[in-house]
């Protein structure tokens, strides 16, 4: 492929991203120059998480007994940093992205259908987001504020990479069908995924010896029929692999 046609071809491909608009996009958590940050995006994009504060309605540090501990975001150039008072196993947090519809031409608006007459389709869209830090005694329970949500079935994660993991998939705290769960959401997001079991189950090839961000996608009912067809409920899991020694 010469220059050119290299340069066209990644100008379709982010105009291909762009028209997928703001649905398309996570939350999660990942480790910014020696600490602990929430990311907005999808894939390599690593887009501006501060813009979006207003739009986070929690964020919760769990102890290894699953007690809260004391959790808050700080603002840290274009970073949102986690600070919690000690130590945490595991951190969550949602993001409420609003309402969005999209008009023929592929542009999305963020107003409902009653204020977008020509919209193809109009939703809802939150984002949630579970870290596993430390090492887990008992598997993950299923906290109220995440709708949609990714747990290990077993509290023991795989060390290596290219071991399966198996996951239950929950919604509104019950197992949940149909799921589209993709097992690396940052350096593979355009992989069409496996929907989940009647049981909610599935079963999945960990893929990073490093950072792993498996992701859950959901469509709910709206909760105002007169302004979305839908809701879109996006999970996202995150944990990290340990590398050989140096």
């Amino acid at each position: 492929m010469n220059l050119s046609s290299f340069f066209a071809a990644t100008a379709l491909l982010a105009g291909a991203a762009a028209s997928t608009g703001a649905q398309a996009h996570g939350i999660w958590f990942a480790q910014r120059a020696n600490h602990l940050a929430l990311v907005y995006g999808v894939g390599a994009d690593d887009l501006d998480a501060v813009k979006r504060l207003p739009l986070i309605k929690s964020v919760t540090g769990y102890d290894a007994a699953w007690k809260p501990v004391a959790t808050k975001f700080r603002v840290a150039g274009p970073l949102l940093l986690v600070d919690s008072d000690s130590a945490t196993t595991v951190v969550t947090a949602v993001l409420d992205n609003g309402i969005w519809s999209k008009t023929p031409d592929g542009e999305w608006h963020k107003k409902g259908k009653d204020e977008v007459p020509n919209a193809v389709t109009s939703e809802k869209t939150i984002k949630y987001a579970v870290m596993i830090r430390g090492p887990l005694s008992t598997p993950l329970p299923a906290w109220p504020e995440q709708t949609l949500q990714l747990l290990p079935v077993d509290a023991a994660l795989p060390v290596l990479l290219g071991k399966p993991l198996k996951l239950r998939v929950l919604f509104k705290g019950r197992p949940v069908a149909g799921a589209v769960v993709q097992n690396d959401y940052v350096n593979d997001p355009d992989n069409e995924g496996v929907k989940s079991a009647a049981d909610g189950s599935v079963t999945l090839i960990v893929r990073n010896q490093g950072l792993n961000v498996i992701a859950a996608r959901f469509d709910g009912p709206p909760d105002d029929p007169s302004k979305a067809n839908k809701i879109e409920h996006l999970a996202t899991l995150s944990f990290v692999l340990p590398h050989a020694p140096e």
